[in-house]
Parts: C-alpha cells; sequence; structure tokens
C-alpha cells in the first residue's frame, strides 16, 4: 500500500510529526508549574482493569518508540547532579498468564530463562528455535500478546495480512504446545458467564456486563475482556503493591530519591547520583518480589540524564 505512490510516505510521515507537535511539543510546555515542573494527575478508578492513568498531562502517553519519539523523551531531563531511573518488568503479563494457566511448558520457559517469543515461534511454525527467523519471532510476538487478547483466526489473520485458515493452523499449534492455556481460558471464561465478573490475583473484580448483551459481537468483546482483564489487572497489582513497599522504603530510609511517574509496567525515579546503586537494588528486589508466582518476576534497569536516552544499568 505505501507503495502505491512515492506521496503515501511523507502524507504518512508528516501526519506523525503533525501528532507529535500538537500533542506534545505544542502542549506540554504550557502544563509545566511555577516550579519548573509538570505535575500529572494519576487516578486509581478510571480504568476497569485496576491500571492507574494518568491526566493533565498524559505521562503514560508520552512516544517511547521511533526516532522522533526518543526525541519527545529526551526532553524529560533530571535535575543537576540527579540521573533517572528506570525500572521496568519484563513480560509480565505473559509471566501472570504462566502462572495463572498453570501450564508445564509455559513456566519452564520463564524458569529457565528462555526467550517466550522464539519459544511461541518454534511452536506456531512448527521449528526448532535454532532455525526460528527475525520475521518467525515477531509474528510470534503478536501472537503472544494476541492469545492474551482472546484475538480470533480471522483478526490474527487480518494482523499478519494472511487467510484465516492459516491463522487458524498457527493458534492451534501454539495450543498444542501449550494446551493449559487453552483449558485456563476456558474455565475463566465460563466462570464470567456464570458470575459476570473476572478477579485477579489481588482480589480487584472486573463486572463483564457485555456477556449479557444479545448482540454477538459486544459479547466477543467481553469474551476478550474477560481473558485479559485478570492478566492486566494482576499487573496492576503487582506494580502497585511494589510502588507501596518503595514508597516506605524511601520515607524509611531517608533517601532523597523520588519516584516520579509509573508508566503502566516501568516505574521511573529521580535519584541523587550518589543513591543511584542502593536505591537501584532496593528497587529491582522489591518489584520482583510483590506478589509469589510460579515464575520469576524480571525487572530490566535502566539509567540516565534524560528519560529518551536510558543505557541498561548493572548493580
Amino acid at each position: 500500500m505505501i507503495d502505491a505512490h512515492p506521496a503515501i510516505e511523507m502524507i504518512l510521515q508528516y501526519r506523525e510529526l503533525f501528532k507529535l507537535k500538537s500533542t506534545y511539543i505544542d502542549t506540554i510546555p504550557e502544563q509545566i508549574g511555577a516550579d519548573g515542573r509538570l505535575h500529572t494527575h494519576y487516578h486509581a478508578d478510571a480504568t476497569r482493569t485496576g491500571r492507574l492513568s494518568s491526566k493533565n498531562p498524559n505521562l503514560q502517553n508520552i512516544p517511547a518508540r521511533g526516532a522522533w519519539g526518543e526525541r519527545v523523551r529526551s526532553a524529560f531531563v533530571a535535575p543537576k547532579r540527579h540521573v533517572l531511573l528506570s525500572a521496568d518488568y519484563n513480560q509480565i503479563e505473559l509471566r501472570v498468564m504462566a502462572h495463572m494457566s498453570g501450564d508445564k511448558e509455559l513456566k519452564r520457559v520463564f524458569e529457565e530463562g528462555e526467550d517466550i517469543h522464539t519459544q511461541a515461534a518454534a511452536a506456531a511454525f512448527n521449528k526448532k528455535t535454532t532455525q526460528v527467523t527475525k520475521e518467525n519471532r515477531r509474528i510470534a510476538k503478536i501472537i503472544n500478546f494476541g492469545i492474551m487478547y482472546g484475538i480470533s483466526p480471522f483478526g490474527l489473520a487480518k494482523q499478519l495480512k494472511i487467510q484465516p485458515s492459516e491463522a487458524r493452523e498457527i493458534i492451534d499449534r501454539y495450543y498444542e504446545r501449550f494446551p493449559a492455556v487453552k483449558e485456563w481460558m476456558g474455565t475463566i471464561l465460563a466462570s464470567a458467564y456464570e458470575k459476570g465478573f473476572v478477579e485477579t490475583l489481588g482480589g480487584f473484580k472486573r463486572y463483564v456486563l457485555e456477556l449479557r448483551s444479545s448482540n454477538q459481537t459486544v459479547r466477543k468483546l467481553g469474551e476478550r475482556m474477560a481473558v485479559n482483564s485478570p492478566i492486566q489487572g494482576t499487573a496492576a497489582d503487582i506494580i502497585k503493591k511494589a510502588m507501596v513497599e518503595i514508597s516506605k522504603w524511601l520515607a524509611e530510609s531517608g533517601k532523597q530519591t523520588k519516584m516520579i511517574l509509573q508508566v503502566h509496567d516501568e516505574l521511573v525515579f529521580e535519584v541523587p547520583e550518589g543513591e543511584l546503586k542502593q536505591t537501584a537494588r532496593i528497587v529491582k528486589e522489591t518489584m520482583e518480589n510483590p506478589l509469589k508466582l510460579d515464575v520469576p518476576l524480571v525487572v530490566e534497569l535502566k539509567s540516565g540524564r534524560n528519560w529518551g536516552q536510558l543505557k541498561p544499568l548493572k548493580i
């Protein structure tokens, strides 16, 4: 499609740049407070999955990918003699799904530190892991996250631009490798239809009224919500519990470090340079142990002077 005319690529680039300019570059500077800082408002009750949401400005929506997105993030700079510390959960929702489903093979992948997208690609394309290509892995990543949202063969076919029959075969092979995932999803749906709600490990309930609709399209939407909400909601439970425990440690330790942002699976801190190593170690330990799961939680650390150019941090 993009090759149909030379102007198409330029139009897409214009749209991307116009959105960046109008949404972030023109508006965010106007929201800086008298203290020279941005102050977002977090809401704990605005999402149906239990995730925190950010408004005025929405700092959870700052672009993270691409050269232009990186340049926007680079405008968020630490004060003098401070650095930013990012602590990001690695594939937390897939790990939660492994715990909730109890699938032996999926748990093994995480317990042994293997790459879940490579393993899913091997299953979906009936290959050995050594034969998996970058394109296979890219598609497997779409499948992994699509499965958590109850993706249909038609939906997968549309994303991958393949025939629905081929997409169905890919999904079937995925479930052959991870059979307990499919069983767990069936159990979740049956419970949601019976009780009218689904629940996270932390006890957060989401009522799925869409399941009672006479409209099949709305019911299918409800089914996807019923499958995904316990996973996404449990991930939200985990990071919120970690935030509480880290806040207590910061207050009791007398550290000058500040927790300044939560972006779904990522926490961002403003850290005096002299506190970085100890703070990073405590943050990682705390975030990896708020709830006991059957698979390990893994937190990846990065640090730097600005949010757009963070580098991996070893502790």
